[in-house]
């Protein structure tokens, strides 16, 4: 592609490269040579903007100029995302049933699916059009999904789930496992041991979500689990029973939601977040990693540490944390003088 054509496709402003400049690909900064695009919206990458051999960078509008071509745009990283796609095509598959897949007679399959090898569908499932179903996917009975559904290797949605539009499954990802709800049967002749509570309910993900490797929803014991719209799920990722997730919030590798857990819209939860049971997360919040949280977030909070607490005040007892020694050793002396 011609620069100027990718900076209209990027609605970026080209600035300091000539317009008929041949581009074949992308590549990072520093692996980047001419006929690349690279980008640059860290500023920990500032200077190797100014020594990459690329044929032009994708920076800030308000980028320093440097001696190579820039393609300035009001979101870097957004328009970076947008060149990967002008050059790369993922692997299409053609419609079909492979024929080692199980398709019970009364599930319902869209137009165009792609059904892979050793896949099955139980009874009464319903997929909308345009799905891929990759190897040893498996859809249990009374599924509802939409359009355009995209599961990879090993997928699992269970009974009765409900999945919405766009929806993709990374390898492994698991929709409507149990909640672990057990009740303590105290009962003497019994030995204090745990019954374990029907999980009646289903899990509801809603268009546009994603759920990543290895990530497990668990169904509700009475009710629903529900992930919202535009979601993304990060991998290792476990949602405990009758969770609420909302719309665009990300929740990012290992973390773990207690049960009845209620998470607002465009929220980030970090690497490792871990949050208790039956508390409720403002929309807007944002948890920094390995946070602990154990009460109610405000919406808007940026919160940090384990009991979690305001992220300002948790870096000022970070910096605190290590003069203890020094502190110690003061306390010390003046007790000993007094």
């Amino acid at each position: 592609m011609k620069l100027a054509d990718i900076a209209k496709a990027l609605n970026a402003h080209l600035d300091n490269a000539p317009p008929d400049t041949e581009i074949t690909g992308v590549a990072g900064i520093e692996q980047a040579s001419p006929g690349q695009v690279t980008f640059v919206s860290n500023p920990k990458y500032n200077a190797a903007a100014k020594s990459t051999k690329a044929s032009a960078v994708i920076v800030a509008e308000t980028f320093p100029a440097i001696s190579t071509g820039m393609l300035r745009s009001k979101n870097p990283y957004l328009a970076w995302a947008k060149a990967i796609e002008l050059f790369y095509q993922p692997p299409r598959y053609a419609p079909g049933v492979h024929p080692t897949a199980v398709v019970h007679p009364k599930a319902k399959l869209g137009k165009n699916a792609h059904i892979g090898p050793y896949v099955v569908i139980d009874e009464d499932a319903v997929i909308g059009d345009n799905a891929v179903l990759l190897a040893h996917v498996v859809i249990y009975r009374g599924v509802t999904i939409g359009n355009n559904f995209f599961a990879h290797a090993h997928a699992v949605v269970r009974e009765f789930c409900q999945l919405g539009d766009n929806v993709l499954l990374q390898n492994g990802a698991i929709v409507g496992c149990d909640g672990f709800g057990f009740a303590k049967n105290e009962d003497e002749d019994d030995g204090h041991r745990w019954h374990k509570i029907v999980q009646s309910g289903n899990v509801v993900v809603e268009s546009d979500a994603e759920l990543q490797a290895n990530t497990c929803v668990d169904r509700a014991s009475i009710g629903e689990t529900r992930i919202g719209r535009g979601a993304k799920l990060d991998n290792l990722v476990h949602v405990g029973h009758s969770c609420t997730i909302g719309h665009d919030t990300l929740v990012c590798a290992q973390v773990g939601l207690a049960g009845t857990t209620d998470v607002g819209n465009n929220v980030i939860l970090a690497g490792q977040v871990g949050v208790s049971g039956h508390v409720k997360i403002g929309d807007g919040a944002i948890a920094i990693a390995q946070s602990g949280i154990p009460h109610d977030v405000p919406a808007g909070a940026m919160v940090s540490g384990a009991p979690a607490i305001d992220h300002k005040l948790w870096l000022k007892c970070c910096a605190a944390y290590a003069k203890l020694p020094e502190i110690a050793k003061a306390v010390r002396k003046l007790s000993e003088r007094g």
